[in-house]
Parts: structure tokens; C-alpha cells; sequence
């Protein structure tokens, strides 16, 4: 109880302090201003980025693997990726024989080409040829309509699906279902839109693709392009027991002897939640670190303007001294000044911060949670309480007699 009350004074004597100095008070707060302004919109960019990319990569599908003839993050020589065999289409039905923990598997090859639709058009839209288990085998979701059939599939009509992108830049103002479209010149009618994705890998998502029966694609666009292999796993608990399957039955497929590589890769979302999260831990490092220099500076001032304040104040430290004031009293009274002037500064930083991250959100993806605004707040304290140690550690060593005497 006696401690509360000598905060309580502490604090009432600090902002009559911070009001009888206001311009010194400002020009000390401004380095923490500065920090603390610093430093949080750094934590909501991070904070940002981050989300964005937890949100991107679940384009990818918690529970899908993508057969390609790379690993992806790998350090494979690009030259003897080149140099591998290219996957076939007729794999799928190869693995859909043998697999037992897979749900769907259906082959993806790809093209761009412009697509128009009156007078609207997209250029380099990405034209996917696949078959009906496309939608069981992605991590997609239809928005309007329906995928294609299995028999629309196998007899190569001229039917689609679009992404989000092509629906925004074709269809602004119409339902695009039941309308059809140029493909490089080809007429395809829409029979289902797709679910928006966004997020930070662009033409990796469905986005700004265009689904069509790869028989369609092999047709107008030839058979001679990369196929991948996209499967869908049933279980994602056994998301590990189906990559070691699904590993075994290519390896058989593709004549891989024992011992030997792979010349192939299975690749998940796992993988690159695995490589960004070291990047994005050395980032925010280097960026909090770069920003935290200023926070020091901010430190420095208000331990130096402290000082100054002790010597201002000896008078007064002696008199209350004198009268009684434990060493403790004297300790706390400069100890909350220090902490209440980076407490204003850190809440004048965040007042800035907010609007400035919203700024920031035009260019680059920004979160200011909860955790943030609290941790600004922890920071402001625990500078301000680092400070004005040193300082208020020596008014309260003061010896009161020799504090008198001071002029």
C-alpha cells in the first residue's frame, strides 16, 4: 500500500515536471516518438507479410503434393533438371491404380495465351489444360457454377473455368457463367468461376488461370509442354504416408533403380512455409535491429535530459531528504518521470503509426494487432525505466546535507 502511495506521488510530481518543462519534455519525447514510430510500423509490416504469406500458401492446399521434375528450394543444377525426362500424363492413371491414401490425381500442363471476351481482354492469361479431378486435387474452391464432367473431360470440350483475376478484367458488371470466351481465338464457354485467392505468389494461384479439358489443350495448343501432377491426399494426418507412396510408385514408374535419385519432386505446402520461415526470421531481425537503433538514440536522450533534471532538482531532492524521504521515494519519483515521458512519446509514436501503416498497406501487406500496440507499449516502459536508472540511482545516493548547500 505505502509503495502505491509513493507512486502515486511520483507520478503527479513527474507530470507536473513534464508541464513545467513542455518544450524540453517535447524535444526529449520526439527520439522515442521517433522510435517507437519506427519500429512499429517495421513490426506491422512483418506482422503483415507474414499473414500474407500463411494466406498465399494455403493456395497451395494443406493436403496436396505437386509431382514436377524439380524439387522446389532445392540446389539442384538447373542443367540437369533440363536434362530430365518430362512427366507424362499417362502417370495418372498408373497412380490412381496402385495409390491407396490419395483422393484424386489429375495432370496440369499450361500456356499463355490472351484471352478476350467482347471488348475486354487479358493478355498472357494462363491456360490450364486438366481433366474433372482437378477440383479434388487442388486446394481451389468453385465460387459460381460447376467444374467440368468427367465426360466433358474426355471428350475435350470446349468448356471452362475461370479464376478471380479473369473474372474481375472480363466480367466486371455480368455473371460470367454461361458466356463464352475467346482463348487465343478459340471459343470456350464458361461453366464455373473460381473462388478469389490473392496473396503474394500471383500466377501460381488459380487466379489468372483458365481451366479447360487438357484433350482441348493438347488440340489447339499442342501436346509438348511440362506436365505436372497434382494429388490430393484424403487424410491430411497422413500427408507424410502418402509422399512416401506416392515417391514409391513414381520411382517404379520412371525405371529409377535402387539407390539412385529421384529425377523427380513432390513438393507441398510444407516445404515453403519451411524456407520462409528462417528469411522471414532474418529479415525481422535485421529490420527491428536497424529500427531499434533509433530507440536507442531516443534512450540516450531522455537519460541525458534526466540528468540534467537531477542536477536542476538537488535543492529540492536535499529538502525532501531532509524531511524524511526514504532513498526508495527518491529512486521511484525519477524513475516514473523517465517512464511516464517514453510512455507519452511511445503513445504519440503509435498514434502515428497507425495511419502511416495504412499508408504502407497501398504498397506492401501490414497487421497491426493487438500484440504490437501492447508490445510498443512494453517497449516505451521498459526505455523509459532503463534510462532514467542511472539518474534517479543518483538522486537517491544524494547526500541531503551537500544537496543544501547546491546553488
Amino acid at each position: 500500500m505505502y509503495f502505491l502511495l509513493e507512486l502515486k506521488e511520483g507520478l503527479a510530481i513527474s507530470f507536473k515536471a513534464i508541464r513545467a518543462n513542455k518544450m524540453r519534455s517535447v524535444l526529449t519525447m520526439l527520439g522515442i516518438v521517433i522510435g517507437i514510430v519506427s519500429v512499429t510500423v517495421m513490426a506491422t509490416a512483418i506482422e503483415g507479410i507474414n499473414r500474407a504469406f500463411e494466406e498465399s500458401a494455403a493456395a497451395f492446399g494443406p493436403n496436396v503434393m505437386y509431382v514436377q521434375r524439380f524439387q522446389w528450394a532445392s540446389n539442384e543444377d538447373w542443367e540437369t533438371i533440363r536434362n530430365r525426362k518430362p512427366l507424362e500424363a499417362y502417370y495418372v492413371d498408373r497412380i490412381q491404380r496402385r495409390a491407396t491414401l490419395l483422393n484424386a490425381v489429375a495432370p496440369v500442363v499450361f500456356t499463355g495465351r490472351r484471352v478476350a471476351y467482347g471488348t475486354k481482354s487479358v493478355e498472357n492469361a494462363i491456360i490450364s489444360g486438366t481433366t474433372d479431378q482437378y477440383i479434388y486435387a487442388s486446394g481451389t474452391l468453385l465460387k459460381d457454377g460447376r467444374f467440368f464432367t468427367a465426360e466433358e473431360s474426355a471428350g475435350g470440350r470446349l468448356v471452362c473455368v475461370i479464376g478471380g483475376t479473369i473474372v474481375e478484367n472480363l466480367f466486371p458488371a455480368e455473371d460470367p457463367v454461361g458466356k463464352t470466351i475467346r482463348v487465343a481465338g478459340h471459343p470456350f464457354t464458361v461453366v464455373g468461376t473460381m473462388e478469389k485467392q490473392g496473396g503474394l505468389f500471383g500466377e501460381f494461384t488459380s487466379d489468372l488461370r483458365i481451366h479447360i479439358p487438357i484433350d482441348a489443350f493438347d488440340t489447339r495448343f499442342g501436346d509438348r509442354h511440362d506436365v505436372m501432377i497434382q494429388v490430393g491426399v484424403a487424410d491430411k494426418q497422413k500427408m507424410e504416408d502418402a509422399a512416401i507412396e506416392l515417391e514409391g510408385i513414381m520411382r517404379n514408374i520412371r525405371h529409377i533403380a535402387p539407390g539412385k535419385p529421384n529425377d523427380f519432386g513432390i513438393n507441398q505446402q510444407e516445404i515453403l512455409m519451411q524456407v520462409f520461415g528462417p528469411i522471414s526470421l532474418v529479415i525481422a531481425s535485421i529490420g527491428l535491429f536497424i529500427t531499434g537503433l533509433s530507440l536507442f538514440v531516443g534512450g540516450i536522450g531522455i537519460m541525458n535530459i534526466m540528468f540534467v533534471s537531477v542536477t536542476e532538482r538537488t535543492r529540492e531532492i536535499g529538502i525532501r531528504k531532509a524531511i524524511g524521504a526514504k532513498r526508495r521515494t527518491i529512486l521511484i519519483q525519477f524513475l516514473t518521470e523517465a517512464a511516464a515521458l517514453c510512455l507519452l512519446g511511445g503513445l504519440i509514436g503509435l498514434a502515428i503509426a497507425f495511419p502511416l501503416s495504412l499508408i504502407v498497406d497501398q504498397f506492401l501487406p501490414t497487421a497491426m494487432p493487438l500484440s504490437v500496440v501492447f508490445i510498443a507499449i512494453l517497449i516505451s516502459l521498459t526505455v523509459g525505466l532503463i534510462s532514467g536508472f542511472l539518474p534517479a540511482y543518483r538522486a537517491a545516493r544524494m547526500d541531503p546535507v551537500e544537496a543544501l548547500r547546491h546553488e
